[in-house]
């Protein structure tokens, strides 16, 4: 059961990373040169607003899958997760960097101690 959930809560934070990463993405490199010179708001109004809410589902995912691979609640690790979504690009690199040095091993751990469940590719 609880390789089910874990494999749940990292494939959700898998794809709530690459959904703000890309959304801030077209906020800063479209949506505010937009804005600054050609003086069109529309971008950054819409999309600045789906980031924000974006965000805070992502923080919440990412706090849920921190606390399934088992990382410390005040580390750098965590801070630097949970603070990814606020930096273009970072959310990409973050995931990468997640994923071989706590979820590969906690997904691992999980699936040799219990029942094989549905692996989460990367």
């Amino acid at each position: 059961m609880y390789d089910q959930r874990l494999a749940l809560s990292v494939r959700v934070y898998r794809i709530m990373a690459y959904v703000t990463g890309t959304v801030l993405l077209v906020l800063c490199f479209i949506g505010i040169p937009l804005q600054v010179f050609a003086n069109n708001l529309v971008i950054v109004k819409y999309v600045g607003t789906l980031h924000g809410m974006l965000y805070i589902v992502y923080i919440v995912t990412a706090f849920i899958m921190t606390r399934m691979v088992r990382m410390k609640i005040a580390s750098v690790g965590t801070i630097v997760v949970l603070l990814a979504g606020t930096v273009p690009i970072l959310t990409f690199v973050v995931e990468r960097w997640v994923s071989r040095t706590y979820i590969d091993p906690a997904l691992a751990a999980a699936q040799a101690s219990g029942t094989p469940s549905a692996a989460v590719s990367g």
